[in-house]
């Protein structure tokens, strides 16, 4: 963590723009207290503490329009934030103490939710798991979901088009987006919400905005779309003795299950005795350790949870027989299915109790998974004698969550920043020769901007950084984030 001085006092036109901002949103939505800002100024793993000039919160997207348009005209950055739990650093300032946070989370209304149309219009600080609810109530779901439901936000979400574990079937946030509305560097509004099956008319531009982790505009709503609720569910938590089994495994389920199969997980045994040794509540699903675990889930629309779960165990039993798996449970409840999925969900909590870590979130070809991981994990650790690499994730779209544990004894914030960035570099020179990406699902923020510019490519770094001219000419829109870009004097 960096560990900062208190903030300089405000040059005179801080203090203008300060008393601009507070006349415009009033005490509720606008603050320099510095115990009120504290809390918002630490990213989620604790890697990184900035300074902010103030703590700005619009209830509205007019407001929001307003209050960029000031920052605009006094040249005051803005770092937007959602839940403030993402992974990259993407939604905390830097420590000059200039910008101010714009926290999203007043404007959390779901404006519009259509069971006809099956599409939910939501507000940028709509917390997922409000979302979820939402659907469920209105008897269909919303498909995407995280470990972070409960504090991740829409806007979030769409501004680092987010992943999860359901991206197999239904695709990362980008592919949930019909619409969207957005704040643009001058405080202009981007009005894109009608959703349209074809429309022509040039550029797709908030595909542009997704992903875009706040540089290009701040995300203040999004038309998304929901799907029918499930009427069956299984979910089995599978023993097996290597990953390339479970890849087997994998494609032997899709042919049985089809487009029922909507996650498969893989974990090795490392990861759950962490998270059975954290979570004390916790229980293994399997009476004996095996090297790899699947978690796998399945839902239907079309099927009740009985068929659905006698077609799931036909597969397993095929594949028992056949050797490929050694032990398999199927949920007999959803809340067995649910602590499964805790198990799962509970690992980077449990590994960061651990010790230091470097943790990265990668992607590698689908098919090439396993490959990588039985060639990284060996050289990782040979070149950092006393590490322990272990990777797990979403083997049905190549993500990787690509973690190394320090050695025992090391110091919670100075390996990190010593033999930490060689470990990453190493890890993501090994996922580039593989032809894959150092973000698959988290981000760039401000962790990974130094990474991108080595080793992305050249092209593709230029043509970004025209665009973010072209849109933030005065750099403002989260400097620092994703691209090495300084921002003008």
């Amino acid at each position: 963590m960096n560990h900062l001085a208190p903030p300089p006092r405000s040059s005179p036109p801080a203090e203008a723009f300060l008393a601009e901002a507070r006349a415009l949103l009033g005490e509720r939505g606008f603050t320099t207290d510095p115990e009120r800002i504290d809390a918002w100024l630490t990213d989620w793993r604790g890697r990184y503490t900035g300074r902010a000039l103030a703590l700005a919160s619009p209830a509205s997207t007019q407001e929001a329009a307003a209050l960029v348009k000031l920052c605009a005209a006094h040249g005051v950055p803005i770092v937007p934030q959602g839940g403030n739990s993402g992974m990259a650093g993407g939604a905390t300032p830097d420590g000059t103490g200039s910008a101010i946070v714009l926290s999203l989370r007043r404007m959390n209304a779901i404006r519009r939710l259509s069971a006809e149309s099956r599409q939910a219009v939501c507000e940028a600080g709509v917390i997922l798991q409000t979302l979820h609810e939402a659907a469920e109530a209105a008897g269909l779901r919303f498909p995407l979901t995280l470990g972070g439901k409960g504090s991740a936000t829409i806007g979030g979400l769409v501004s680092t088009n987010a992943g999860g574990t359901q991206v197999l079937r239904h695709g990362t946030m980008r592919a949930q987006v019909l619409g969207l509305e957005a704040v643009l560097a001058t405080g202009e509004v981007l009005d894109l919400m009608t959703p349209l099956k074809k429309d022509n008319r040039g550029f797709d531009l908030k595909q542009l905005l997704i992903g875009s982790e706040g540089t290009l505009g701040i995300v203040t709503a999004a038309t998304l779309r929901l799907l029918p609720a499930a009427s069956g569910r299984a979910t089995a938590w599978v023993g097996l003795g290597g990953i390339v089994e479970a890849r087997t495994l994998l494609r032997q389920v899709e042919r049985g299950l089809g487009d029922a199969l909507e996650g498969f997980e893989v974990v090795p045994a490392h990861c759950l005795e962490s998270v059975l040794a954290h979570e004390h509540a916790a229980r293994a699903p399997l009476g004996e350790r095996h090297a790899w675990n699947a978690l796998i889930e399945c839902v239907s629309p079309a099927q009740d949870s009985t068929a659905l779960r006698e077609a799931l165990e036909a597969a397993l039993a095929a594949a028992l027989e056949e050797g490929l798996i050694a032990d398999a449970v199927i949920a007999a409840s959803d809340s067995q299915a649910e602590a499964f999925w805790a198990l799962r969900d509970g690992i980077s909590a449990a590994e960061r109790a651990l010790g230091p870590a470097m943790q990265h979130d990668i992607s590698v070809p689908v098919e090439a998974m396993p490959e990588f991981i039985l060639a990284a994990v060996p050289e990782v650790e040979a070149a950092f004698p006393g590490t322990r690499a272990v990777a797990f994730g979403h083997l049905g779209d190549g993500n990787v969550h690509f973690h190394v544990l320090a050695p025992a004894g090391a110091v919670r914030g100075v390996w990190e920043e010593a033999d930490g960035k060689a470990v990453s570099a190493r890890v993501h020179d090994l996922v580039t020769a593989w032809g894959g990406s150092i973000s698959a699902e988290h981000g760039i923020g401000q962790m990974k901007v130094d990474e991108l510019a080595r080793l992305h490519d050249p092209v593709a770094l230029a043509v970004m950084a025209r665009v973010k001219a072209a849109l933030d000419p005065a750099g403002l829109l989260n400097p620092g984030k994703l691209l090495r870009q300084p921002r003008p004097a």
